[in-house]
C-alpha cells in the first residue's frame, strides 16, 4: 500500500515556511535544527518501539512539525516564554487555524492524531481523556522533544537558552521549590522557578516526565544526567551540594526504568 506521507515533500514545505524568518538569529537557528533533531529522534524511537513503517512516517511528521509556531512566537516576542504566548497553542493557529496542515499532507486521516500530539506536547499535564494512537503519538513526541531538549541545552550559549551568561549563572542558587520538588521526583511548575539555576534544574526534571522504556535507555546511552549537571560549574557551595544531590536522584531513576 502506498505511504499517505511523503516526508520529503514534508520537509521541502518546511523550509519554505521558515524561510520567511532570520536564520541568523540564534534562538531562530536553534528552533530550526531542533525540529530537524527532534524529526530524528522520532524515527529512533518509533523504531525501537517497531513501529509500522506508515506510523513511524507519521511520528517523524508530527516531530517536524511539532514546533511550528515557535517562529511565529520568537519573532512577536523575541522569547520562548510560552507564559505569553504558548508555543504549542501558536503551532495549533498554523497548521489548524490557518490550515497549513495541508502544506505537509494531503490526507486528514491523521488530522486528529497530529492535533492532538502536537496540542498536548508542551502540557504540563497531558489530557485525561487521550487514548489510544491519540496517547501514544503524544508520549512518543513528548519524549522525543524532551530527549532533544537534553542535547541542546548542551551545546548552546546559555545567553540563547536562559538570557542569562554563564558567570551570572554559576553564582546563582538553587531555591528551596525546586531542590524540594525536584527530590520528590516532580517536574517542576515554570511559575514557580526563581532563578536561572531552577529553569537548569526544571531541564533536568523533565526526566521525570519521559514515558518510554526507550527514552530512558536513549538518556542511559548519552549519559545525559552526568553532562547536564557537570555542564556548569557552581560557585555557590550550597548550590553545587544541592545539584549533586540532584544528580544522585535522577540517576537512581533512570536506572529504575
Amino acid at each position: 500500500m502506498d505511504s499517505k506521507i511523503n516526508l520529503e515533500h514534508a520537509l521541502g514545505q518546511f523550509k519554505t515556511h521558515i524561510s520567511v524568518y532570520d536564520k541568523n538569529d540564534p534562538k531562530i537557528n536553534l528552533k530550526i535544527t531542533h525540529t530537524y533533531r527532534v524529526m530524528e529522534i522520532c524515527g529512533i524511537l518509533s523504531r525501537a518501539m517497531e513501529l509500522p513503517e506508515e506510523k513511524r512516517k507519521l511520528a517523524e511528521l508530527i516531530g517536524l512539525l511539532h514546533d511550528i509556531g515557535r517562529f511565529e512566537q520568537l519573532r512577536l516576542t523575541n522569547s520562548f516564554d510560552d507564559s505569553v504566548i504558548p508555543h504549542a497553542k501558536c503551532s495549533i493557529m498554523v497548521l489548524f487555524d490557518q490550515g497549513h496542515i495541508r502544506d505537509f499532507i494531503e490526507t486528514k486521516a491523521y488530522d486528529t492524531i497530529i492535533y492532538e500530539s502536537i496540542k498536548n506536547h508542551g502540557v504540563f499535564l497531558v489530557d485525561e481523556n487521550l487514548k489510544g494512537e491519540e496517547l501514544l503519538f503524544t508520549k512518543l513526541i513528548r519524549d522525543a522533544d524532551k530527549l532533544d531538549n537534553f542535547h541542546t541545552k548542551l551545546i548552546e550559549a546559555m545567553e540563547t537558552m536562559l538570557d542569562v551568561s554563564m558567570e551570572e549563572l554559576e553564582r546563582e542558587e538553587v531555591s528551596d521549590y525546586a531542590y524540594d520538588t525536584f527530590m520528590e521526583g516532580r517536574p517542576l511548575l515554570n511559575s514557580k522557578r526563581e532563578t536561572h539555576l531552577d529553569m537548569w534544574v526544571s531541564y533536568i526534571g523533565y526526566m521525570f516526565d519521559l514515558n518510554l522504556p526507550q527514552s530512558f535507555a536513549y538518556v542511559r546511552e548519552h549519559d545525559y544526567v552526568n553532562r547536564l549537571v557537570d555542564r556548569v560549574a557552581y560557585k555557590n557551595p550550597a548550590a553545587k551540594q544541592r545539584m549533586e544531590d540532584i544528580r544522585k536522584k535522577m540517576i537512581e531513576f533512570v536506572e529504575k526504568r
